[in-house]
């Protein structure tokens, strides 16, 4: 295909993404953002898919077989998990106002200047490799397309160093407009998700194109590669020799990388506008690997077929496979799916890498300068800002122009993916210090910084190392014999590790000494009082909801002016005023003027005031957006000069105020103990009152229950004397009433004895083996002639081979017999008077129940008619009827069971009175909660 032809394509495709990108700023800017959707959000995120999706994945297919899939695996395996890491990282980073994988990092460990620099050389190191891979499918596609030669000064090197120039231009222009890094790349994100949509279109053609023009189908392209041996032993990972460690390791490493990528952290994290829209990327995410990934065997499989021996390289087949068959429009297609491929990870890689190049690099050291010389501290601040923009413009260009050199020096003898799987490892290092402080926060500076360096040099040695040494930079007895000679410093069996494959070499050692020593350190000294707190905001970031939370770490006597004129350098007056006009808003205590005149003039420099401290935390926040957190905090620190408050001291008046916070609350807590003691008094007071009040109208009914039979017998004796000649029967009929008031005088007197002994714990128990069945039916015959005096109906079911119990028979016949005689108390005179007799099993116990349709009791009197002084008020009668003893002896005798008595029962619904004994070899239980034991023997009642 013509040369020009492909150039002005290639051009023109630019121009569209120029386009595109003015019209997302352009709406952006009237308000009509279009790309605040997350289907935006989440085809912008497919920037994960490079030129080593498109190219480089058909090429490892086509020496490795289904390897591929792990690639694309571990990201769809971890999409489920976003709710859970991705929505901490971005509501850590926009508290935070975080802009990069650096400033992550930076801020997390207490902003450390040096730690930030240290991810940054990293990053750079790390990924120019890989966007030299880019330029080169750039430079390889266009060789393909138009059959010109390879070489480093030829054709295809010109195209790509246009393309990337060009790719400059574009990113400067729409990626490094304000020095304000938080600001959204609407225009970016926009051209990026067209991209997405071009790249998967010309993929999913050309695929198509393979399958169903070139072959029959995918049945065809897979019988006929397996009729190949070679390609035949690629369907399985054992048979293209992938090891278990490979896969698991390719799976670790692309998890890493679709989290901690520059890139990938660009398009998730700084341009995520809403979280929810993680609810849509992921599943829509996942599908969009799914769908591109379709057709990389078969074009993988139909290139071996068709081209496997005329030497063309694999990672090309995407567009070969189309020329060689004649369709060169669709072969263009394809050229601009990969060039779209390549442009959208160039853009945004390197406008992250651009934005952690001057914020940690640079910022941190031209900020110290109105400290060294406080002199130029207010003209420095007036031109900070215009310097941190333009080093940003600059560093676009330096990573372009490193990556443009490692293609035409290193990157165009390795294959793509192998370049790729090295920057996947080099990002695979943040993982500790990232996972660790999002979720440990004893994680400490010491250790990411050590842990991130002793990675980082083992991954160098294993892994760039040896792609120095293939393209002849570097002497092969490095990898034979080892550095110096020494066998244990071999990069592909280091410390005499071997039988692994590279990766999983490169993979098992670096994080054996990032994380062990990450961990080991971190333990070893514990964290200052600056990370403890950058450890709560990260950790704790779900429950913290505003910068009145945190800890101010700086005093207020700071002029307010001085604040404003430093934000002004970074942010321009009116981004400043409307910052401020937000502060007061949401702590207006902070800033003293109340009127809008007055605040004005505050904002016009003729109010002088000191600066909050709200205020100072305030304006790091804004800064850190700007430059990071360290360089935002040095430049705070410069403007509060002695003013800054240590965090130790923050820790100490913290400390002192808990202190304080506690004592007060022991107070508190001592203060609620008298109330409830208080309280305690009062009832137990009342009751005594009460209790003293029954106790009184108890004496009044026993002496007159004893004066009654008294006077009977008394009475009674007096005729019998002064009438000697009564006739016999009458005489008969006096001595008989005497005898039964003499009974009902000794049954009193013994009741009072017994209870006696009850309260005394006198009383004792004579246990035999005594049959249920058998002490129910002596009861009813004791009170037998009460049933049928008063014509009431009974029911008894009591089985006969009910468990045997061990009591005092006498004991019991007594509560049964009480409790029969006042179900015949209660049941009116009317003949329909009904009595239940019930007895079961339940557990390791048995269960008996006396039921009556009487009068029934008040609920609130259920625990009440059990006390030693107390009667029912419900009666009908104007005496009560008997002592009020019987049940008080009644739950004695049943308590000395280990046993449990108690009422259900309401006014006119009748009464059911239940005793609870245990078995033989049953333990005693607790029987205090009367209504949990009704809930029981409701629930056991036999139906």
């Amino acid at each position: 295909m013509s040369k020009l032809l492909v150039i002005g394509f290639s051009f023109g495709y630019l121009v569209l993404l120029f386009g595109v990108a003015y019209a997302a700023e352009r709406r952006s800017a009237a308000r009509k953002s279009l790309v605040s959707n997350p289907y935006v959000y989440a085809l912008s995120m497919a920037v994960y898919c490079t030129a080593w999706t498109y190219y480089g994945s058909v090429g490892r297919a086509a020496s490795h077989g289904v390897e591929f899939v792990s690639i694309y695996l571990g990201p769809t395996l971890l999409a489920p998990l976003w709710w859970l890491v991705l929505r901490k990282i971005i509501r850590v980073c926009r508290q935070q106002r975080l802009t990069s994988i650096a400033d992550f990092i930076s801020a997390r460990y207490g902003k450390s200047a040096a730690l930030g620099a240290l991810v940054t050389a990293v990053c750079v190191l790390g990924i120019v490799p890989y966007i030299a891979l880019q330029i080169k499918a750039i430079a390889a596609s266009f060789v393909t397309l138009t059959g010109s030669g390879a070489g480093v000064g030829g054709p295809a090197a010109t195209t790509a160093l246009y393309t990337t120039a060009a790719l400059a231009v574009f990113t400067i222009l729409f990626g490094v407009r304000s020095v304000e890094a938080t600001e959204r790349h609407e225009g970016i994100v926009l051209a990026v998700a067209v991209e997405s949509v071009l790249k998967l279109v010309a993929f999913l053609a050309v695929g198509l194109f393979v399958t169903y023009g070139l072959f029959d189908g995918f049945a065809d392209v897979f019988d006929q590669a397996a009729a190949v041996p070679a390609l035949r032993k690629l369907f399985t990972l054992s048979g293209a020799g992938t090891s278990g460690g490979t896969w698991f390791t390719l799976l670790l490493l692309s998890m890493s990388a679709v989290l901690l990528l520059p890139r990938q952290f660009q398009v998730a994290v700084v341009e995520n506008v809403d979280e929810s829209h993680l609810r849509k990327a992921m599943w829509l995410f996942p599908l969009y690997l799914i769908i591109i990934n379709l057709f990389v065997l078969p074009i993988a499989f139909g290139g071996m077929l068709r081209l496997g021996t005329s030497g063309i390289d694999a990672d090309t087949f995407v567009l070969a496979l189309p020329l060689a068959a004649g369709h060169s429009w669709l072969a263009l297609l394809t050229y601009l799916g990969g060039l779209s491929a390549a442009s959208s990870m160039i853009i945004v890689e390197t406008i992250a890498l651009s934005v952690m190049m001057s914020n940690h690099l640079l910022m941190p050291v031209l900020v110290r300068v109105p400290a060294a010389q406080p002199a130029l501290q207010t003209r420095w601040f007036a031109y900070l800002g215009r310097v941190a923009l333009e080093s940003r413009r600059l560093a676009v260009v330096l990573v372009l122009l490193l990556a443009y050199a490692y293609y035409t020096v290193v990157g165009k003898q390795l294959p793509l993916v192998n370049t790729g799987l090295v920057s996947f490892a080099a990002v695979a290092q943040f993982v500790p210090a990232v996972l660790g402080g999002l979720y440990w926060k004893g994680g400490t500076r010491r250790g990411a910084t050590v842990g991130l360096l002793a990675g980082f040099a083992v991954w160098f040695f294993t892994l760039v190392l040896p792609t120095l040494v293939g393209p002849g930079q570097l002497p092969t007895s490095i990898m034979t014999d080892g550095v110096g000679g020494i066998a244990g410093l071999r990069p592909f069996a280091l410390f005499g590790l071997e039988g692994l494959d590279y990766l999983s070499h490169g993979l098992f050692w670096s994080w054996f000494f990032n994380i062990g020593l990450y961990v080991g350190l971190s333990l070893a000294w514990p964290p200052t009082a600056l990370e403890l707190r950058q450890a709560d905001v990260f950790v704790d970031v779900f429950t913290r909801r505003s910068l009145a939370e945190e800890v101010a770490g700086w005093q207020g006597r700071t002029p307010f002016p001085d604040v404003r004129g430093l934000l002004i350098g970074f942010l321009g007056k009116k981004r400043t005023n409307q910052a401020l006009r937000t502060f007061a808003t949401r702590f207006p205590d902070a800033m003293p003027p109340a009127q809008e005149e007055e605040f004005t003039q505050l904002l016009n420099h003729s109010v002088t005031v000191p600066a909050d401290p709200r205020l100072l935390t305030y304006a790091e926040k804004l800064l850190a957006g700007s430059l990071g957190p360290a360089s935002a905090r040095l430049l705070v620190a410069s403007v509060a000069g002695a003013e800054q408050i240590s965090y130790d001291s923050v820790v100490g008046i913290l400390k002192e105020s808990q202190q304080l916070l506690e004592a007060n609350r022991q107070l508190q807590k001592q203060s609620r103990q008298l109330q409830r003691l208080t309280e305690e008094l009062r009832a137990a007071y009342d009751q005594l009152q009460a209790l003293d009040q029954r106790k009184d109208e108890f004496l009044y009914t026993v002496t007159h229950e004893l004066r009654t039979p008294l006077t009977s017998i008394r009475a009674l004796a007096e005729i019998l004397a002064d009438n000697p000649d009564l006739e016999a029967e009458e005489q008969q009929r006096f001595q008989l009433t005497i005898g039964r008031e003499a009974e009902r005088l000794t049954r009193l007197i013994s009741l009072v004895l017994d209870l006696e002994k009850f309260e005394s714990g006198q009383a004792t128990l004579e246990r035999t083996p005594v049959p249920i069945a058998e002490l129910v039916a002596e009861a009813l015959e004791a009170v037998g002639q009460l049933l049928r005096d008063k014509h009431i109906a009974l029911h008894v079911d009591v089985p006969a081979d009910l468990p045997v119990l061990f009591a005092d028979r006498d004991r019991l016949m007594q509560v049964l017999v009480n409790l029969l005689s006042n179900a015949v108390k209660a049941c009116q005179d009317n003949g329909q008077g009904r009595i239940s007799v019930l007895a079961w099993p339940a557990a390791d116990m048995v269960l008996l129940c006396v039921e009556d349709n009487g009068r029934g009791i008040s609920p609130a009197a259920h625990h009440l008619i059990f006390d030693k002084f107390y009667q029912a008020h419900n009666q009908t009668t104007r005496k009560p009827e008997g002592t009020g003893l019987g049940l008080a002896i009644t739950r004695k005798i049943v308590e000395l069971h280990h046993g449990r008595i108690w009422v259900e029962s309401a006014p006119d619904q009748g009464a059911r009175f239940f005793i609870e004994l245990p078995l033989p070899g049953s333990a005693p239980e607790e029987r205090h909660e009367t209504e949990r034991h009704a809930e029981r023997s409701e629930a056991s009642l036999p139906q």
